[in-house]
């Protein structure tokens, strides 16, 4: 799409969007001798905190460029939806990926649950913190239960630093910290508001060699993907490759699935499940 036909898109959602809100919806007296029910522009420059001027010229499709801060004072200004948001963001900036909002919604839709206990394969839903909020039923029968962590302390990245059985193999440990942390690195520039994720650091520093070590490397991972072999007693080892997919609607929320990599993994496994079900 060229910039201008971004433009014109973007000024005919925002007279849309400024013509179907009401006054009282943002809060406003309904004033006298309106010629429509929607916002004026100055209604919504007085709302966003900016001069009447630069809106219209935002409006008419002029080649300015507003900031993410401008375009969040404008979401909020005009009630749009997250999807709207999105929406405004990509058409503003040219295109380019909208920052995930700080208050975006962790639950899980029904949707995405009703699809997890669909799979015959372990996976889990975690948040941009990492953060578990979801797990399948095959995933308790193939892994530690992660219901019986209090919900505060069900963090994947966590767990995975500073349980003892992923340290078994000093080798693999590291090379698997490397792998998660080049990931989460990216994460946690994405979220300049969660002081959740601040503390998560903070203490990972505090109390886990391995992330002081690693933490300030250069190195950035936009997936997570990896191979993790677990022995099942009288069944043999699976070996696990997981990758992740970002939830449609949620782009702060991760699907993560484990599938066997080979045939003698899912051979193991079908016979590993069968037996947990008896």
């Amino acid at each position: 799409m060229s910039n201008t036909s971004q433009r014109v898109q973007l000024s005919d959602f925002l007279k849309s969007v400024r013509a179907r809100t009401t006054p009282a919806a943002v809060g406003l007296s309904p004033a006298q001798r309106r010629r429509s029910k929607g916002l004026r522009r100055e209604d919504v420059a007085a709302l966003a905190g900016l001069s009447a001027t630069w809106y219209t010229w935002l409006e008419q499709g002029r080649d300015v460029h507003p900031s993410e801060r401008v375009l969040e004072r404008l979401s909020g200004a005009l009630n749009l939806s997250p999807a709207e948001r999105d929406y405004l963001f990509m058409l503003a900036q040219g295109g380019r990926p909208p920052p995930i909002s700080a208050d975006a919604d962790d639950e899980v839709r029904p949707a995405v649950r009703r699809m997890l206990d669909t799979l015959d394969i372990p996976a889990l839903v975690h948040t941009r913190r990492w953060d578990v909020i979801a797990w399948n039923k095959i995933w308790v029968r193939c892994f530690p239960d992660l219901g019986a962590r209090p919900p505060h302390d069900r963090n994947l990245l966590k767990i995975l630093l500073t349980q003892s059985n992923f340290q078994r193999d000093p080798e693999g440990y590291e090379q698997m910290a490397r792998r998660v942390l080049a990931k989460a690195r990216l994460d946690y520039s994405q979220s300049a508001e969660d002081p959740a994720f601040d503390k998560l650091i903070e203490e990972l520093n505090i109390t886990c060699p391995i992330f002081r070590k690693l933490w300030r490397s250069p190195e950035i991972m936009s997936r997570s993907e990896g191979v993790y072999t677990v022995r099942y007693p009288e069944f043999g080892e699976v070996a696990y490759e997981h990758t992740s997919y970002t939830i449609e609607g949620a782009p702060h929320l991760r699907l993560l699935i484990f599938c066997p990599a080979d045939e003698a993994s899912t051979a193991n496994l079908t016979r590993w499940l069968a037996r947990a079900q008896q």
